[in-house]
């Protein structure tokens, strides 16, 4: 019988300890930092501002880091990202510690586009250094048990134990944060790797090398183009989640915090059992059914007021990101070459991830405009409403041009 994976590949062992505690932070961070900036702010489009201004990075630092990590030991610069994020968090404690001021949510905003620019690095060199440390074969199961421990710490148990902690004080979730990066970057400095081949080609020579690459992969760039929509609608809603939480649903931080948790034990279940659906039904069912369940989900919470329907809305939601993650992961894990691995990969989350602010600024000026004419429940909704319609748009898409088998 062989040995589980976490007990034979020391390596890996730390990168998913460290990645669990900064998954750990960094969920009591989604729920602390706009709870804080709702403190400084009620106006949606400050609050849009915060959530654009720390996803805004992936639309401007994407495409430099993949050079950067190519070229780079991404042990060290994991470890070193993570130093960074926890002194950025630290300014945003003392901003949490300060005497209220005005426009104090635009300085909030600042130090998390900040925190925001250090996660595209981090993040990027983790996906990239994992083929490094497990073997292609394995690389599902690593996969599948970095997004569980991603959802369990960041989703389950981040977001009630930052409801309890902002009971104590609003400035003490984000104390908290700093100090597991700082044990996270220890934990990534343990780790031993032989010297890895790097890319010495010049900055811009070596950008369209991997631009290139990406260009004639017609099918992974149809994917990155479909992540990137994906996330817009999904930004678009979840940026008003926490008013919504508020105003419709009238919960407390605490509250709210465990209906974060709630939703993410399906996210559990959707990392683990990945591999068992896509054997079950097939990889290329599996991606549609990842859109469906996506539509359905918004739907669901766009239209209700009841905290439970919102509450599994939410984990049906985020077990099929689960799926969907682990399938075309660790697919795009084995289709880049090792070597154009970090710049082909931070072009795909460019794509992916960069349409993210978008998503928020428009939830906020679409809460405005509706709130304008049809009142402020109603705007809270629409953002959730459009997302689901979007899905199912997307649903069809994939079956014309999405096709992995």
């Amino acid at each position: 019988m062989a040995m589980p994976l976490l007990v034979r590949n020391r390596n890996y062992r730390l990168l998913l300890t460290a990645g669990t505690l900064t998954n750990l932070g960094d969920g009591v961070i989604v729920l602390a930092l706009p709870w804080l900036a709702t403190l400084m702010s009620r106006d949606p489009l400050a609050i849009a501002a915060v959530a654009a201004a720390g996803s805004m990075p992936w639309l401007l630092f994407a495409l430099p880091s993949g050079v950067i990590i190519d070229r780079t030991d991404c042990r060290k610069l994991i470890a070193r990202a993570d130093m960074i994020r926890a002194g950025i968090v630290t300014a945003i404690m003392m901003l949490a510690l300060s005497e209220p001021v005005a426009g104090a949510v635009w300085l909030l905003s600042a130090l998390a586009f900040l925190l925001g620019s250090a996660e595209v690095m981090r993040d990027n060199a983790a996906q990239t250094i994992l083929p490094s440390i497990v073997a292609s074969a394995d690389l599902e199961v690593a996969n599948g048990q970095m997004w569980s421990a991603e959802q369990l710490m960041g989703q389950f148990i981040g977001p009630p134990l930052a409801g309890v902690l902002i009971g104590l004080g609003i400035a003490v979730p984000f104390g908290l944060d700093a100090a597991v990066l700082v044990l996270a970057a220890g934990m990534v400095w343990l780790i031993t790797l032989p010297p890895q081949l790097t890319n010495s080609a010049r900055f811009w020579p070596a950008l369209f090398e991997g631009i290139n690459w990406m260009r004639k992969d017609r099918l992974l760039f149809r994917f990155a183009v479909t992540l990137g929509m994906v996330n817009f609608l999904f930004s678009m809603a979840t940026t008003i989640t926490i008013l919504f939480s508020q105003e419709i649903l009238g919960l407390s931080a605490a509250e709210h915090g465990f209906l974060l948790s709630m939703a993410a034990t399906a996210a559990v279940a959707g990392s683990l059992g990945a591999p068992l659906i896509t054997k079950r039904i097939g990889v290329q069912a599996a991606l549609y059914l990842s859109f469906l369940t996506w539509g359905i989900a918004h739907a669901a919470i766009g239209l209700s007021s009841t905290t439970w329907v919102v509450g599994a809305a939410m984990a049906l939601f985020i077990a099929a990101s689960m799926l969907w993650n682990v399938i075309t992961v660790s697919w795009r894990q084995r289709r880049i070459p090792a070597e154009l691995l970090g710049r082909v990969n931070s072009i795909y989350r460019f794509f992916g991830w960069g349409s993210m602010p978008l998503g928020a600024v428009a939830a906020g000026i679409l809460v405005s405009l509706i709130e304008n004419e049809a009142g402020r429940e109603l705007a809270l909704r629409g953002p959730f409403v459009l997302s689901a319609a979007g899905y199912l748009v997307l649903l069809v898409y994939a079956r014309l041009k999405l096709r992995l088998q």
